[in-house]
């Protein structure tokens, strides 16, 4: 028994499975009579190159065929002697087994010096042209430019963009397209029904999903199911045989997802992985699925021309499911599924992640109802013995002004004395002063002072408890009263603006400094640096 591929090769140009487009204009050529000298056939393999260029060379040199006529009688000499590769003028070249210069002188340019000998034209067919050297392309440039009349090459190539542009731009180019599940299916029920077996249609659909647009390939997998299954072959026996496919429980899968059916998708997901299914594949095939079901709903147009070809069985089922969804709900669960397959190989347990995807397309929680992250415990600090002492001073004070009458202070009261506060401060903290220089006292409402600062550090550094503390017990002092302190953030705020306000201010001030003692002065000057180490977080360099 032959294989089924040669022995269902097509012998005329209505066999020929899909490939209109370059079948059209061949037909046309024949029946005008208007050949060319040379064609290039390019594409996938398996998919009909050679038996185009066959049926090509039957058609040109048939003697029963008539004027207007292109298809080959098979009758004629010449074609039974074409179709039993007997035919000495139709020249069949392997250019893999030579790909030297040598071969095509010898092999080609010698042979075209020669008439044809029973036929009318001498065809020469090149497969996988793309193998020959560049001193092979070199010698066949010649006789593609001006060949004899009586001579045709058909040049046949998987990689086109091996072949010198000198030599492509001297034949008339055809590029081949996979062929469609539906139409290898079709052509594979022809076989089976020609053979007698008995087979289903799912069958035939998965063995064309898995060959990928290549008859070919298609036609040597039936082989391979028919030698198992005998007359009747069932789905059982093809999985022998065919690879693995679950596009039914992909597609049921999907359907408990759209039903909000966790259960029933989880329980999917098990039975798939004790099968031994590849969970990363089956959600390639869902994903696909759902691909497909997202062009549907934009236009059905899209998904035949750009959708993945599933079989006529899987078509009518995601059309069905199409009906029935919303395109954002069928765009959100593929978001969730490809975030979802890169989790999958590094679980510990495989299909947790798939799982937890599941529960959560099935039963989305709402914002509002998700508890929140509560904070993260601290463990409390004991404050500083100088910061504990300033905030009982400063609750003392305000315990005494309770039940007394505060009358509240207007903001130009509270600049008249703002020089005095930025003095009494420094004696607290020398580093302070810099910090409150750059501030803007914004506004005073009641007992509460509002600070503006551009930095948010210099906003944190006032917040900070001792820090207010000070402030606080200063302004209590100066103004008699208890004020609190509030520190925003201005970004617009002009720093330098404010700094000259503050030094204006400081150098009006000097009457209140005391610079008698030396000795004090250079104390204070240390422990203002000393601040300012602490305060910004820097170092003594030099």
């Amino acid at each position: 028994m032959s294989t089924l591929y040669r022995s269902y090769r097509p012998q005329n140009f209505k066999e020929i499975v899909n490939q209109n487009h370059i079948k059209i204009t061949l037909e046309h050529e024949i029946s005008s009579g208007k050949i060319a000298h040379a064609y290039l056939f390019c594409g996938p393999r398996g998919i009909g190159k050679t038996t185009i260029a066959r049926v090509f060379a039957k058609a040109v040199n048939c003697t029963e065929r008539k004027d207007g006529e292109h298809e080959p009688c098979n009758k004629c000499d010449i074609c039974v002697e074409i179709n039993k590769n007997r035919n000495m003028d139709i020249i069949e070249i392997d250019a893999a087994s030579h790909t030297g210069v040598d071969n095509v002188r010898d092999n080609i340019i010698s042979v075209t010096r020669t008439a044809p000998g029973r036929s009318k034209y001498k065809v020469f067919i090149i497969d996988e042209v793309h193998m020959l050297s560049i001193s092979a392309f070199n010698a066949l440039l010649k006789i593609l430019e001006e060949p004899p009349k009586e001579v045709i090459f058909i040049l046949c190539t998987t990689e086109v963009h091996k072949i010198p542009a000198t030599i492509i731009s001297r034949c008339q180019r055809f590029d081949f397209k996979r062929i469609s599940v539906v139409d290898i299916a079709k052509k594979l029920q022809y076989i089976a029904e020609q053979e007698k077996i008995e087979i289903d249609k799912s069958v035939l659909e998965a063995i064309a999903r898995h060959s990928e647009g290549h008859m070919r390939d298609a036609e040597s997998l039936l082989g391979q199911v028919i030698v198992i299954g005998g007359a009747k072959i069932t789905q059982k026996e093809a999985d022998l045989v065919i690879p693995r496919s679950d596009l039914g429980e992909a597609i049921k899968f999907i359907q408990s997802l759209f039903r909000n059916d966790a259960g029933t998708g989880i329980g999917i997901v098990n039975q798939l992985l004790n099968e031994g299914a590849d969970l990363k594949r089956f959600l390639t095939d869902v994903i696909e699925i759902l691909r497909k079901l997202m062009l549907i709903k934009i236009n059905p147009a899209l998904s035949e021309k750009l959708g993945l070809e599933l079989g006529e069985a899987i078509e009518i089922k995601i059309n069905e499911i199409s009906r029935e969804v919303e395109l954002m709900r069928v765009t959100t669960i593929i978001e969730k599924l490809i975030s979802t397959k890169d989790k999958i190989k590094g679980s510990f347990i495989a299909q947790l992640p798939l799982e937890i995807a599941v529960v959560e397309i099935c039963n989305p929680m709402p914002a509002a109802n998700r508890m929140p992250i509560p904070p993260r415990p601290q463990t409390p600090t004991a404050p500083r013995p100088e910061a504990q002492k300033i905030a009982q001073a400063n609750m003392a004070a305000n315990t005494a002004g309770i039940g007394q009458n505060i009358v509240g202070i207007n903001k130009e009261a509270l600049m008249a004395k703002w020089n005095e506060v930025l003095i009494h401060i420094k004696k607290h903290n020398h580093s302070l002063i810099f910090i409150l220089r750059v501030c803007e006292p914004r506004d005073i409402v009641g007992n509460k002072l509002c600070l503006a600062f551009k930095y948010k550090f210099h906003k944190d550094r006032i917040n900070d408890v001792s820090i207010k503390g000070i402030i606080e017990k200063v302004l209590l002092e100066v103004y008699g009263q208890p004020i609190n302190v509030e520190a925003i953030v201005d970004e617009n705020l002009d720093v330098e603006v404010v700094n000259e306000a503050k030094e204006d201010q400081a150098t009006n001030a000097q009457p209140f400094l005391n610079t008698d003692n030396k000795a004090e002065d250079k104390k204070d000057n240390d422990d203002l640096i000393d601040n300012m180490l602490k305060t910004f977080g820097g170092k003594v360099i030099a």
